[in-house]
């Protein structure tokens, strides 16, 4: 394993004001809307040497193999309701929302990912009967792509890496097209604001499956991070209560440009090529809007390699959970953690504690999954303790 962990040099004891309180009621109207398991691990926490391991399981969501549409869908209506001047009620469905919005049609929906995003964006403009394009780095594989187009996008490959893709994508912000980034630059912040608010509804669910459950809550929660947006949800949640846990980001090793910047004292560019198998986190430049959050708000940074992400995957799967290369980068910098020598001496006995991490993303490439783990991800055993609320 070659990974580097670091305490956050930048940690403050801030205070956040709470996500808005509509942005769960506005999730509930998604179609095939329903929490996402929150499955109890006792091997793996056996494994690990800790007291429970909660895996919040974000790998079918409304259909789609990823948290993403939390964001996508969430800031896409709030932009919409900007764009036209007011909430386009009444709507209790998805089909009565595009009702109310088709005097906008020919509309486009575009930005730029390196797959669950993109395809998040795409599903939400065929929803509402707007065209979708989408911009990608060089080198994304084929099933990602194809899943987009298969939500009516247009997908254009760009010479660069994802920070190119996404100086692509802000072109085409017009009169009938909004940018739906989950980034963010200068005069370019609310939209990424709204999705880092929609994702705030997974770590709500959280708390009301273990209230559910009478379980304790995590007294450490590891989330992935790539440009920081899910992770700014995640302190979002967290800092904004009385309940405050250990909060661990993970980061590809040749990516991490969040750990990068809090131990410069300030956003860095960590440069490409960036060519991790977990692409989602390959990302060269924190979000500008996140980044007050992640430089306050994390507690510790794990960056891992690929084959920490692999064994990740395979020890998911032998829990009976389906997890992505992303998605299991949170396990993996967990692992790197705990048998980190500097944090073993700054950590808390968690023998007899409770450790969440966020799996984000299912098999979002099926033969990649299968050669990683050797089985296909529709013969994952899924028999775990569910926690619902």
């Amino acid at each position: 394993m070659n990974s580097l962990v670091t305490s956050n040099p930048l940690r403050e004891d801030r205070l956040w004001p709470p996500p808005p309180a509509e942005i769960a009621a506005f999730h509930r109207r998604m179609p095939a809307y329903s929490p996402t398991l929150l499955l109890d691990a006792p091997d793996l926490a056996s494994k690990l040497g800790i007291g429970r391991l909660l895996i919040k399981a974000e790998t079918r969501r409304m259909g789609l193999p990823s948290f993403k549409i939390l964001g996508a869908s969430w800031a896409t209506y709030r932009a919409l309701c900007a764009h036209i001047g007011h909430e386009p009620e009444p709507w209790g469905n998805i089909n009565e929302l595009a009702a109310n919005l088709a005097h906008l049609r020919p509309f486009t929906l575009a930005t730029a990912t390196d797959g669950n995003h993109g395809r998040a964006v795409s599903f939400m403009a065929r929803l509402l009967g707007f065209d979708a394009r989408i911009f990608v780095p060089e080198g994304m594989a084929r099933a990602r792509t194809k899943a987009m187009e298969a939500e009516g996008a247009v997908v254009t490959v760009v010479n660069g890496d994802y920070d190119d893709a996404v100086t692509r994508a802000g072109e085409e912000a017009g009169e009938s097209c909004i940018v739906v980034s989950d980034t963010s630059w200068p005069g370019y912040e609310t939209i990424p604001a709204q999705v880092i608010e929609g994702y705030t509804t997974i770590f709500a669910e959280v708390d009301e499956a273990i209230d559910a459950s009478d379980l304790d809550h995590p007294d450490l929660v590891v989330v992935p991070m790539g440009v920081g947006a899910f992770m700014s949800a995640a302190i979002t949640h967290y800092r904004s209560g009385d309940h405050r846990p250990l909060i661990v980001g993970v980061e590809p090793i040749d990516a991490n440009c969040v750990q990068a910047s809090a131990l410069a004292g300030n956003i860095t560019h960590v440069p490409g090529p960036h060519r991790s198998i977990m692409v989602g986190l390959n990302c060269g430049r924190p979000s500008l809007i996140a980044w007050p959050r992640l430089a306050a708000g994390i507690d510790w940074f794990v960056s891992v390699d690929d084959d920490s992400a692999r064994q990740a995957m395979r020890d998911l799967a032998g829990a009976a959970v389906v997890a992505g290369e992303t998605g299991a980068a949170s396990l993996a910098g967990l692992e790197a953690l705990l048998i980190d020598e500097a944090a073993a001496g700054q950590l808390p006995d968690l023998s007899d504690r409770t450790v969440m991490i966020v799996v984000t993303e299912g098999a979002t490439d099926p033969a990649a999954y299968e050669t990683v783990v050797g089985r296909s991800h529709d013969r994952i055993g899924r028999v775990l303790t569910a926690i619902r609320p």
